[in-house]
């Protein structure tokens, strides 16, 4: 289970969300080249490490919001705080996602 952080309704599980995407600026499609377009719409760096990624709470709040998570590690870090509707962000806080690991050998005690 990955706990994503909302802004707005706080950790919740990924299922609960949508990952729309990278977050990145969306050029003028008047302005672009049919290949600049393309590139925008389809081509994503997937980088191992941080990535500024754009969630939508389809289960809570209903809100787009952007988080910067490790994708390494699924950490998220410097995400805004619940209500905290100005997004100023705790910076000593590392939202760490839990991960289910079964050490149970399956021997019955």
């Amino acid at each position: 289970m990955m706990l994503v952080p909302c802004p707005n309704c706080g950790p919740r599980n990924a299922s609960d969300l949508r990952y729309v995407g990278e977050s990145h600026s969306r050029p003028n499609p008047n302005e672009v080249t049919p290949q600049e377009w393309r590139t925008y719409l389809y081509m994503q760096d997937n980088p191992a490490g941080l990535l500024k990624e754009t969630w939508y709470c389809r289960s809570g709040c209903r809100q787009y919001f952007t988080a910067l998570r490790n994708t390494s590690t699924n950490e998220f870090t410097n995400h805004p705080l619940p209500g905290n509707k100005t997004g100023a962000v705790d910076p000593s806080f590392h939202y760490v996602s839990e991960s289910k690991s079964d050490t149970n050998d399956g021997a019955s005690s």
